[in-house]
């Protein structure tokens, strides 16, 4: 089976959608996260993932927050859209669309709400690749989205040149395995879930997309980095640090999560749309006590120190 031909690599955040009071899209507040991201050294990011709240925005919001990350990132990274809809027609009018904004690539979600059959799945992701001449990783999620992309789906779109990558969120390791042993190269992989990211890693996965690099963007890349240079006593004391964190992106909450996170370290602002509430009580407790806990041990701290 021949190699994908993805280009992507690297810690790639699924960036939040920042909003004004009055819940509208803040684009000025979004850029200045995605900026920021950027010239901390991140490889990628992408844009209106399950993190920066895709099914809470409208159809002209979703392009414009791609739009402003395209030109936040103005050529120094790839922007990668999000595609979560309803219907197989919207997403591929999305897609569409995403391109003529000038997003690098796509993420393709299974369409939401409804549980496909087998050969809806791979229809509804067949279509949506179809219809665009950008690449498009897939987006494997059985916990949050009860939709598993199973190895006859993968191997039903063997043939789809520019279906070349898959965000792999299924909390079980040993997937990473089974993929590379059914596939091998003809899928690039991508750690998808925080807590199971280094084993993915060290698994063959080429890249991580994560939430709680929005926070800590340094130890997320100095635990990329450290991997790189083959020291696993590094990668692995960073990792087992950003842990407790980790776990937070496993969680239903993960978004109100990520983004109180990111006002404690003062990137952003905590808001988000309803159905989504800020925490509030034991649970706001709870992960503030995390996130200072985290700040205030910081490997990078420490390492400076030293």
């Amino acid at each position: 089976m021949s190699s994908s031909s993805c280009t992507w690599a690297g810690v790639i955040p699924a960036v939040t959608t920042q909003f004004n009071a009055d819940l509208s899209v803040d684009i000025e507040a979004t850029q200045r996260m995605q900026d920021a991201l950027i010239r901390d050294g991140v490889h990628g990011l992408i844009a209106i993932g399950t993190v920066g709240e895709n099914n809470s925005l409208d159809a002209d919001e979703k392009i414009a927050v791609v739009s402003a990350a395209v030109e936040a990132a103005a050529g120094r990274v790839p922007v990668i859209a999000g595609v979560s809809e309803l219907t197989t027609g919207k997403a591929t009018a999305f897609a569409r669309a995403a391109e003529r904004a000038g997003a690098s690539g796509l993420m393709v979600l299974p369409a939401m709400v409804y549980v496909p059959s087998e050969a809806e799945l791979l229809t509804h992701f067949r279509t949506v690749a179809q219809s665009t001449g950008l690449p498009v990783m897939l987006y494997n999620n059985p916990p949050a989205y009860r939709v598993s992309v199973t190895m006859a789906t993968l191997a039903g779109l063997a043939d789809v040149p520019n279906v070349v990558a898959i965000k792999e969120s299924a909390p079980d390791p040993r997937r990473f395995t089974d993929l590379f042993n059914a596939f091998g190269n003809r899928y690039t992989l991508f750690a998808g879930l925080d807590d199971v990211a280094l084993e993915g890693l060290l698994l063959g996965a080429k890249g991580w997309v994560t939430g709680l690099t929005n926070a800590f963007p340094q130890e997320s890349l100095a635990l990329w980095d450290a991997l790189q240079r083959g020291d696993l006593p590094h990668a692995l004391a960073i990792y087992r640090w950003f842990m407790p964190l980790l776990h937070l992106d496993a969680d239903h909450d993960l978004v109100q999560s990520i983004k109180l996170a990111e006002a404690i370290m003062g990137r952003g602002s905590e808001r988000v749309r309803m159905p989504r509430m800020p925490l509030a009580g034991a649970r706001r407790e709870q992960v503030v006590k995390m996130v200072e806990a985290a700040a205030a041990n910081r490997p990078s701290l420490l390492a400076a120190a030293a």
